[in-house]
């Protein structure tokens, strides 16, 4: 079976930023010419066309794509969520991942849902503070939970590769309403985003 390209591209967008980075490369010191570096502006334009997709995505219509009336109310919890994002600052990326936990209130989302939901808001340009708070916000908005709880640990490049250059650093960032207000539910999350499994 050939392999299928799946990703979408605007052409004029494409075309924009390719003539903006082989500007970049010539404003560096390159030779955009070279054999090496001919392509790269396209590359590089589809690459931040992709990793910047977020932009065209609704995470109220993902969440309301799959979502179910149930009559639970304990928490439901996706941890480990990995999440590649461009800081605004410096437009570098930063590594992580993340735990989600809303508890229901009538309603339920499908568990994927939760993962694309931090990919909407992951695939901008972002701070993980932001981050961290738009993913809370979109799912107490459109579920309307008991409560949403959650936490982001990220290493940024911006911090690693860059100015004090710290490699073992890593930003931790959380957010929570309702039932997550209070410390016994919260500290019952933070206990079971802790928790390996066996």
């Amino acid at each position: 079976m050939a392999y299928k390209k799946t990703e979408q591209y605007d052409e004029n967008v494409n075309k924009g930023l390719s003539e903006s980075y082989k500007k970049v490369l010539e404003l560096l010191g390159e030779d955009s010419s070279r054999e090496g570096l001919e392509k790269t502006p396209e590359r590089v334009a589809k690459a931040m066309q992709f990793i910047t997709q977020g932009y065209g995505q609704d995470a109220e219509a993902i969440l309301n794509s799959a979502k179910f009336k149930e009559d639970v109310s304990e928490m439901v919890i996706v941890k480990d969520i990995e999440l590649y994002s461009l800081c605004e600052h410096h437009m570098l990326p930063f590594i992580g991942k993340a735990h989600v936990a809303y508890i229901p209130n009538g309603y339920i989302t499908g568990l994927s849902k939760i993962a694309r939901v931090v990919d909407v808001y992951a695939r901008r340009l972002q701070v993980q503070e932001r981050l961290t708070t738009d993913i809370r916000d979109v799912i107490q908005k459109t579920l309307n939970p008991l409560g949403v709880a959650v936490v982001i640990e990220a290493k940024h490049l911006c911090m690693m590769m860059r100015g004090v250059a710290k490699q073992n650093s890593v930003t931790t960032t959380s957010a929570f309403s309702g039932e997550f207000m209070h410390d016994t539910t919260r500290k019952e999350f933070l206990h079971l985003i802790s928790t390996k499994l066996s």
